[in-house]
């Protein structure tokens, strides 16, 4: 018998393939081969050691309305437990339908053009890898919500992106760099509007420019409109994109009731669109969850229909303005130059009056500092690219929390030393 010498490894495990570390390496996670945790993750974690207000992640600390809640046990103990129709129950599939009819104008064929998934970042994923493959480009703003980059990386194209630039109007997308960031390997030209992390609503003429994009090139346009219904800007308003002319065609607009209702832990999101479009998604979708939330899809299903849900989402948009109001108004106050949002959950802040140059080093050092965690704008560029430079000393902060933690948490960014 011969003898070999075995490869030396750890017991139990194999070799790990590269194509993971690809994946961190677009999502921001791997600096020098080694594979760290996400910025929210060690943000958190520096917050809890720290005793820290979190205003790090953008999720409620409250709640949503109460007879949605309900409207879900109820769910339960009927008996709403076992795996629901791949689609999605026919019930939240029609409200769906209603709710861009009746915002929006839209009309989509709720058995075939609406697809439910769990929350919108699976339905977003789903998409990508149903329409870009290697050897294609997927075309986002910059800064991007951080998932966008590893699902492009998951899907094998190519990350590229087009600068939102800060001015007196806030945060604004470079058109004629948008313009020239598609070449002839962009398939999917990917928009968040209104804007993580940026709280930019998009207006009907930047959307303009972006459809004759789409039609000039043969683009198909995955939208992200999560925040559709938290546009706090009196004078901003959210237009979808597949409501332009001729749009509807190329167009996948992904949403979820997650914030809109204060339910984020939910994860019951949905897409709608051309059916063809939709039937690609759901090819990918099928083998990921396959389906998910049985109970709380009746649940949502009541919610998108209900008046008093309406106004119960009417009544956030207005505490969410005085709370943005106040967090904008105290980060002012303890010396950054902070852009008031036009919608979302978030604040950006540029911390470079106060002589910061990094704004990751500095977040580290925010909650030993002040008793605050906040998270670097950085983590949503690409490293070293030109956004990445130019809003490397900025930082972003939630208020999606309750007055009283935002009061504590102003105090303490007040009483910092400088």
């Amino acid at each position: 018998m011969t003898s070999t010498t075995p490869t030396t490894r750890p017991s139990g495990t194999a070799a790990a393939p590269a194509r993971w570390q690809e994946v961190a390496r677009a999502a921001g996670l791997m600096r020098g081969g080694t594979l760290r945790a996400t910025v929210f993750a060690e943000m958190s974690a520096l917050a809890t050691a720290t005793g820290a207000v979190n205003l790090g992640q953008g999720f409620p600390d409250t709640d949503g309305p109460a007879e949605v809640v309900a409207a879900a046990a109820r769910a339960l103990v009927e008996g709403h437990n076992q795996y629901p129709p791949g689609p999605g129950i026919p019930a939240l599939r029609q409200a769906v339908a209603a709710h861009q009819e009746r915002h929006y104008g839209l009309r989509v064929d709720p058995d075939r053009e609406v697809l439910v998934t769990a929350g919108a970042t699976e339905a977003l994923a789903a998409a990508v890898l149903a329409l870009a493959g290697p050897g294609d480009e997927v075309l986002t703003l910059e800064p991007f919500y951080d998932a966008y980059a590893a699902v492009v990386a998951m899907s094998g194209a190519r990350h590229t992106t087009a600068p939102l630039r800060p001015g007196p109007d806030g945060l604004r997308p470079d058109l004629d760099a948008l313009v020239e960031a598609v070449t002839s390997r962009t398939r999917v030209l990917l928009l968040n509007t209104p804007h993580n992390p940026t709280g930019t609503v998009l207006t009907p003429d930047e959307l303009a420019v972006v459809a004759d994009l789409a039609g000039r090139h043969d683009l198909v346009v995955l939208t992200d409109e999560v925040y559709e219904h938290l546009v706090l800007d009196p004078a901003a308003r959210h237009v979808p994109i597949a409501s332009l002319p001729g749009m509807a065609e190329r167009t996948l607009t992904v949403s979820s009731s997650g914030k809109t209702l204060s339910l984020t832990g939910w994860k019951i999101g949905w897409v709608t669109g051309p059916a063809a479009l939709v039937d690609a998604v759901r090819t990918v979708k099928q083998y990921l969850t396959y389906v998910s939330g049985a109970p709380l899809q009746p649940a949502i299903a009541f919610a998108l229909g209900d008046p008093g849900v309406a106004r119960w989402v009417d009544d956030l948009v207005a505490s969410l303005t005085v709370r943005r109001d106040l967090l904008v108004d105290g980060l002012r106050d303890a010396g950054f130059a902070a852009v008031v949002p036009q919608g979302t959950y978030f604040v950006l802040a540029d911390a470079a009056p106060l002589g910061v140059e990094d704004g990751a080093a500095f977040c580290r050092e925010l909650p030993g500092r002040a008793g605050v965690a906040g998270v670097p704008v950085t983590a949503f560029t690409h490293e070293g690219s030109a956004t990445d430079r130019e809003l490397r000393s900025w930082v972003r902060f939630t208020f999606t929390k309750r007055e009283d933690v935002l009061h504590e948490a102003v105090a303490r960014l007040r009483a910092m030393p400088r």
